[in-house]
């Protein structure tokens, strides 16, 4: 097995990765920029990280492309695997230099910003006939709606300021208005009522799916739409079909999460998603194929190759998600988040390899 490089070991998906590479026989190498975190990140404590690089200034500084290089030069064609966003998007910037010293799949930077653009997406599932949330042009004709940028990543908008619900005309002047400082034109689609659920799909160099893991929501913190804090895999063939051929009929090439609520896409994640740990948990091999397509392996996709029904939560966050549906009067998510203290898996935990988790749990107490 060769050298794979798992950057932003501060990031939770880090340590699934980090995880399921060494287990299969990888060198993994682990990367973190200094100025991004001073505490040392879960990533590195790994049983399976084999070295620990930090690498100086920002993920964000303009010379960061320049470090990684030379990081990168000095191992024997190293597979790059990139959990961070703004890693992706400076490697993306530079794809036929990096290529030069490692092997990745990683798309484009125009494909990544026409699906990181919502409208972008919204307009071609309509294309291609998969259902999306009824778009206004102008005033909705009814209520709620949903209010979003075209992109809240390039605003620097945490995930739950990345919309605002308005439940009646007053509300959807006062926040189309707050929206509008980031986005002069936000987007207003109807708000569809259903259950949450991601389809995440892996494609290699020439665009074929390779390998597919769905997960619902359980719950998600804040409670009107944040980011989950308990899902559950389960296999849905619909979802994986609407879901590839939406990022095939881009020429997508790497790792991206489709979000569905109800029947409906609302938008994609062209990265690593943050309920990323459950390909762990649900031992599915999509890392590790990740890593073999990336080296130009041709494979080929194999159906539902994880476990279904598998339940997972990130216990500190869930905690707080279960407190919020209480204090908006819903016990019943409360008291299912109670159950899962016994049914569900901890994201981050492993019996081999027990450290990361005790050190994120460390780091956030001394953030907070």
């Amino acid at each position: 097995m060769g050298t794979v490089v798992v950057t932003d070991g501060r990031y939770r998906a880090s340590i699934a990765a980090i995880r399921m590479l060494g287990r299969a026989g990888y060198r993994v190498v682990v990367t973190q920029t200094q100025a991004d975190l001073t505490l040392e990140p879960p990533g590195f404590v790994s049983r399976y990280a084999s070295q620990s690089r930090w690498l100086e200034g920002s993920a964000d500084d303009p010379d960061y492309p320049d470090r990684l290089y030379a990081l990168l030069e000095e191992y024997d064609d190293p597979i790059l695997f990139c959990v961070g966003a703004a890693t992706l998007n400076a490697v993306s910037r530079q794809r036929e230099r990096f290529a030069k010293v490692c092997d990745f799949l990683i798309a484009p930077p125009s494909v990544l910003d026409a699906l990181n653009d919502k409208e972008t997406v919204h307009w071609r599932c309509e294309e291609l006939g998969i259902p999306v949330p009824r778009q206004y042009g102008g005033e909705p004709e009814r209520y709620p709606v949903i209010i979003k940028p075209h992109c809240g990543e390039k605003f620097g908008l945490k995930a739950k300021d990345r919309y605002a619900v308005a439940s009646n005309a007053q509300e959807y002047a006062a926040k189309l208005a707050a929206m509008a400082k980031y986005d002069p034109h936000p987007i207003v689609q109807q708000k569809v009522t259903g259950a949450g659920a991601g389809a995440s799909l892996l494609l290699d160099r020439d665009s074929r799916l390779v390998a597919a893991i769905c997960h619902r929501r359980i719950r998600e913190y804040p409670m009107s739409g944040g980011p989950s804090t308990c899902c559950e895999s389960f296999y849905d063939a619909k979802l994986i079909d609407q879901a590839y051929r939406l990022l095939s009929s881009f020429q997508f090439v790497g790792i991206a999460m489709v979000e569905f609520k109800g029947p409906c896409v609302l938008e994609v994640n062209p990265r690593v998603w943050g309920s990323f740990p459950m390909t762990e948990q649900a031992n599915s091999p999509f890392v590790c194929r990740y890593a073999r397509a990336a080296a130009g392996e041709r494979l080929h996709y194999t159906l539902q190759d994880y476990d279904v029904g598998v339940r997972m939560r990130f216990t500190l966050n869930d905690g707080a998600a279960m407190l919020d549906y209480l204090r908006h009067g819903k016990p019943r998510p409360f008291f299912q988040g109670m159950a899962d203290w016994l049914r569900a898996k901890e994201a981050l935990s492993a019996g081999d390899d027990p450290k990361p988790w005790r050190r994120y749990v460390r780091n956030t107490l001394l953030r907070r």
